[in-house]
């Protein structure tokens, strides 16, 4: 869906309502950190606070999202130390990893709870926050990666709220915003809120000029102090053009010194920007039952279009006959590839009803959640263009020619699964408390390539049940030790190709196992917690030549990846300040493979070490100084740990300003992201047996102006 939205109309709609309602004077927000008494819907356990949760979450709220100049899902990776970079270019979709393992944009992701797809640029303009849960995900997903799940917040009616934002960055970059909340109704039983945003983008990067736009609404209505009914629908649209990666130079790391990192290889003339179309809608009712008893009815849809296009250098033909599969040309040079995929549609559906409440059984105090949640999935694809264009070069300055014929295949997909899901928090004495959880999932999914005579179509089913246990105990009201374990699903099927002697069956489901102790401690000076997991997930691998030839190969599980570590956060807070802080020593191998020489070997581009800092000083009264710190440790480049990524630091410092005129509130924000211009090459990403690198951005700056009435 197209979206224009003007300054003048926005303004407009500000005063509108600023008139219609009374203003009243706001108090000042300072930055803050993780709540420990918060709870996060992405826990499984109802409104219980996380740091009473025998698991590892975090909620990261819009004032430290804002204070960071956060637009999109990769910006989490500066704040927490579990959470990295799994992938992320400029204008294009946000990949995450934690704890070591790259999460699945398909099926890591929720909307206020609701499955949803992240193969898209996701607005955070309307989002009141983002719960992150590490670990195990079997908990709440029926087939996940075994990292965690992201689960967006969605920003509902509240008090009265009429803001409009301005904000400027970079070379150019201004955005508006306005959110606006009203309650009306003689007993205020209805409320809206309307999230609007435009943007025109003009970052540091070379040639990715674009836009992005915004609008959301969300109500409610309290058709009696037991029923509450709510609905909300969002669109939002992103063009621009995005960021292909740097890759090694034959066998050899480039300095990243001597890259600029402005320099962006999707340059060429006809190079194209991509393009995300994105609509969500949601129902969600309410009902409380007798006692504690409440019932929930929620339904979302998803609708997402694409048109992905890029000027992609991948691999080198070099000019004496060598091919580079994994790199560039020793010399610089590279393989321009012209890609489109254009008219790209992905539509989900998920509903999830549920019941909840309290019950005496065997004289122990259950709280019970239980459930059904049925989702839908199903894409759609054109043929696309995946067509040599000529030689290109790392300086940008190489011309290529466009060859946009539609000759390669796609695949289309359907997904159907249906969940029952059980947790039940027991309390065995005042102290001791059992976790217990209980999903029960069933899948079925089908593909067919497009645009080919060949679709290798499959079609397969499977059912699986992953258990989720806890133990907590109260060593004092502010201390509490807990241990867990638990479980999570992916499912694969082979591919259906000749050369794969199993080619279209599924694969038996991989089921990996999370172990993890904890402490937990919250006062109204520090919020605390130290935790120490062991994760598997087992691996599948192709066996034989896997050539041409009929039967050559055959895939099946061998192996597994472990990542064991030690996860420490803290929010430290004092009159006027405060430090959030958060550290992972991560130690990843493969193990248990039948080619020995894999055994031993960290993943490529996972950090050991990893420190996440975000201090806070108030100076004098309305004025706020901030300073962040990331500091990844050196990680592997390629499979077989033959070359490493170096270290690196940022440093990134703002200021926030905030003071009252008349019945206004006016909040100034003004920040430098890698204040010491750090050249670094950020993270180095393998896929489809190709290093890509992705350098540090350029020191750039950033201002808004917040108004409040």
């Amino acid at each position: 869906m197209a979206i224009h939205l003007s300054l003048t109309r926005i303004a407009a709609a500000l005063a509108l309502m600023s008139t219609a309602a009374a203003a009243q004077q706001l108090p000042t927000v300072s930055v803050t950190g993780r709540s420990a008494e918060a709870p996060v819907q992405i826990g499984g356990f109802g409104d219980t606070p996380v740091a009473k949760l025998p698991l590892q979450a975090n909620l990261v709220g819009t004032e430290l999202l804002l204070a960071n100049g956060i637009q999109n899902l990769a910006g989490l990776t500066l704040l927490d130390a579990s959470v990295g970079d799994a992938y992320n270019s400029q204008g294009y979709v946000s990949y995450l990893k934690i704890r070591g393992f790259d999460l699945d944009n398909r099926f890591n992701y929720r909307r206020d709870g609701l499955p949803i797809n992240a193969e898209t640029a996701i607005a955070l303009g309307n989002k009141a926050g983002v719960e992150i849960l590490k670990g195990a995900s079997g908990i709440q997903a029926g087939t996940s990666a075994p990292g965690g799940l992201v689960n967006l917040i969605v920003k509902r009616p509240t008090a009265e709220i009429h803001s409009l934002t301005l904000g400027f960055s970079e070379r150019g970059t201004a955005e508006v915003s306005t959110d606006l909340s009203h309650r009306f109704g003689n007993d205020r039983e209805f409320g809206l809120r309307l999230n609007a945003s435009t943007a025109h983008v003009k970052p540091q990067l070379n040639d990715t000029r674009g836009q992005r736009h915004l609008f959301a609404l969300a109500g409610d209505w309290k058709l009696s102090p037991d029923t509450k009914l709510e609905a909300e629908f969002e669109a939002n649209k992103q063009t621009q053009a995005s960021q292909p990666g740097f890759s090694l130079l034959g066998n050899k790391l480039p300095d990243a010194k001597s890259i600029d990192p402005r320099i962006n290889l999707n340059n060429q003339a006809w190079s194209q920007p991509v393009v995300f179309d994105n609509s969500f809608a949601s129902l969600r009712w309410q009902q409380r039952l007798s006692g504690d008893w409440k019932a929930q009815a929620h339904w979302g849809r998803q609708a997402l279009k694409t048109d992905d296009r890029l000027a992609y250098p991948f691999g080198c033909s070099a000019a004496d006959g060598t091919y580079w599969a994994s790199s560039y040309c020793p010399n610089g040079d590279f393989d321009m590839w012209d890609f489109r995929s254009e008219n790209e549609r992905r539509n989900s559906d998920a509903t999830d009803f549920s019941l909840s409440g309290s019950l005496v059984l065997g004289g122990l105090r259950h709280q019970i959640t239980t459930g059904l949640l049925f989702t839908r999935f199903w894409s759609r694809f054109q043929g696309q263009a995946y067509n040599w264009a000529g030689t290109g070069n790392i300086s940008g300055q190489a011309r290529t020619v466009a060859d946009g014929s539609l000759y390669d295949a796609n695949t289309n997909r359907d997904e159907h699964s249906r969940e029952f899901y059980l947790r039940d928090a027991v309390a065995l004495t005042a102290e001791l408390n059992a976790w217990l959880g209980l999903r029960h999932s069933r899948v079925e999914r089908s593909s067919y390539r497009v645009n080919t005579s060949d679709t290798r179509a499959t079609d397969y089913d499977q059912g699986f049940t992953t258990p989720w246990l806890g133990l907590s105990y109260a060593i004092n009201p502010q201390l509490m030790a807990y241990a867990s374990w638990g479980q999570g699903i992916e499912s694969e099927v082979a591919p259906n190709r000749s050369r794969y002697s199993n080619r279209g069956q599924a694969l038996p489901a991989l089921k990996s196992e999370q172990l993890e102790f904890g402490l937990k401690s919250g006062s109204k000076t520090v919020d605390w917690s130290l935790a120490a997991f062991d994760i598997k997930r087992p691996a599948w691998r192709d066996f034989g030549n896997c050539d041409s030839t009929a039967n050559s190969c055959v895939r099946h599980a061998d192996g597994e990846a472990r990542h064991r570590g030690l996860e420490a956060q803290a929010d430290l807070k004092w009159e006027g300040g405060g430090l959030l802080g958060s550290w992972m020593q991560l130690r990843a191998r493969n193990q248990g493979s039948a080619i020995g020489s894999l055994n031993g070997l960290r993943p490529a581009n996972v950090p050991e070490t990893t420190i996440k800092l975000q201090a806070r000083q108030q100076l004098f009264a309305g004025l706020q100084a901030q300073l962040g710190l990331v500091r990844e440790g050196a990680r592997e480049v390629l499979p077989d740990n033959s070359l490493q990524l170096p270290a690196w630091t940022r440093i990134d410092a703002a200021l926030r300003f905030d003071h009252q005129v008349g019945r206004t509130q006016w909040i100034w924000r003004a920040g430098v992201d890698n204040l010491t211009n750090r050249r670094a090459w950020k993270e180095s990403p393998y896929q489809y047996e190709h290093v890509y690198l992705y350098p540090l951005a350029p020191r750039s700056w950033r201002a808004s102006l917040e108004l409040s009435l």
